[in-house]
């Protein structure tokens, strides 16, 4: 962000002139500094949803939602999607570079020998109700984690923060397999320190009856790619919560476990789960998908898993997992019907100006669910797998905030319409 104060915009109000200063970032919208409103005229802005409030410079990610842009740290998403895994996109957000071979191995290596939970905090996670959302569940046993790991949980202590990074990424996958396989009356699987960090997730969470193969394989590398087109997305509702909540100082376990509660919101992780829903209900009522577009146009229904809030254009996370999901459509042997349902309503609307026209695309969300639900993955386990990859981008944030000059705790103002004061009765 250019720190040139001599660009300016005059804001006239009863009273004077105020001006504010502009500053440019390397790419995207620029910025009115309105640090100064409230003491120079009195007055504060209302911008519900802070659609239009940056609450913060970020070298993190770079979106351009008109141009259908998304970068980590200015790798576009589509390379990092193709040439990346998982594990090195991570690094990428969480420390600013694409790792050399020997970082990223130590990165790795770290993250293995972190990956077991103590025995208590098993005892904790199998005490839990087993029909409870998985991620209440995975939200409660990562705030847990600054009990059982104190030495890690002082955001003064850089070296706390690292260490605590590390136990993160180590142990979130753990800890999702096992809430996992206690759901379904299975005993946890623990960590294997021979497999990688994609690997040895689907090993904890299905065991012997992981897919295998050509198909294992695809579905493999759709999970890490999912995990990679997550990693992060700007300062959406769970990465504010995360930097809402860390502005106070809490440690990175209680900020992160914030973040997990605002992504089990419908409104934010649920949109792969309304996808599902969308085409059982096509599935279940045998309308053609021609009519059921028809119903779309007319209003009668939603179109779920397509267009986005943030790109106006295609999503550039959806074009390569498309390419994925077809692969794994055509080598099962069984595919589920959903799968293949997704993917003819996906080509008829394609072909539709009204689609077209409106730029209503496929999303990632589009593709996510199909993919899980076809692993063996149940529908309340999808935002889980969300927040495994969502959670580089909330400790990179995390971190990024400890280190911002004009770090402050997060105080929003608010536009009071309440009453006016008022005599208690007993005041006559």
């Amino acid at each position: 962000m250019s720190d040139d104060k001599e660009r300016t915009v005059e804001l006239h109000y009863e009273g004077g002139v105020l001006k504010l200063p502009v500053f440019t970032g390397t790419e995207g919208e620029n910025t009115v500094e309105l640090k100064t409103l409230l003491g120079s005229t009195g007055m504060t802005t209302l911008d519900p949803g802070f659609g239009n409030t940056a609450s913060c410079s970020s070298k993190i990610t770079y979106i351009d939602g008109a141009a259908g842009i998304l970068r980590y740290r200015g790798y576009p998403i589509e390379d990092l999607a193709v040439h990346s895994t998982f594990l090195e996109t991570a690094y990428l957000v969480i420390y600013g570079e694409l790792p050399e071979p020997g970082q990223l191995k130590e990165f790795s290596d770290k993250l293995r020998d972190n990956a077991d939970i103590p025995a208590e905090m098993g005892a904790f996670i199998d005490a839990m109700p087993r029909n409870g959302h998985p991620m209440a569940l995975m939200a409660s046993a990562v705030n847990t984690l600054a009990a059982y790991y104190a030495d890690s949980a002082d955001p003064g202590d850089e070296e706390q923060v690292e260490l605590a990074t590390i136990r993160l990424m180590a142990k979130l996958p753990t800890i999702a397999s096992r809430i996992y396989r206690n759901s379904i009356g299975e005993t946890p699987i623990d960590p294997d320190d021979s497999l990688d960090y994609v690997d040895n997730f689907i090993r904890m969470t299905f065991g012997d009856n992981a897919p295998t193969g050509e198909l294992g394989d695809l579905f493999n590398k759709a999970v890490g790619m999912l995990l990679v087109l997550h990693a992060d997305h700007e300062l959406n509702c769970s990465t504010a919560t995360v930097r809402v909540v860390g502005s106070s100082q809490a440690d990175i376990f209680a900020s992160v476990a914030s973040g997990i509660n605002a992504l089990s919101g419908p409104s934010h992780g649920g949109a792969n789960q309304a996808v599902l829903e969308m085409l059982e209900e096509i599935r279940d009522s045998g309308i053609s998908i021609e009519d059921f577009l028809e119903k779309v146009k007319s209003r009668e229904v939603r179109l779920m898993g397509f267009g986005h809030r943030v790109y106006k254009n295609f999503d550039p996370r959806s074009k390569e997992i498309k390419v994925l999901a077809s692969q794994i459509l055509d080598r099962d042997e069984n595919p589920d019907e959903l799968f293949a349902l997704a993917l003819k309503l996906e080509a008829a609307a394609l072909e539709d100006s009204y689609f077209t026209e409106r730029k209503l695309y496929p999303n990632v969300d589009f593709y996510t669910g199909v993919i899980y639900r076809t692993m063996g993955f149940p529908t309340n386990m999808f935002t889980v797998l969300f927040a495994i990859g969502r959670l580089p981008g909330w400790v990179a944030h995390y971190r990024e905030q400890l280190h911002d000059p004009a770090f402050r705790i997060a105080r929003p103002r608010q536009h009071y319409i309440g009453s006016a004061e008022r005599r208690h009765p007993s005041q006559g």
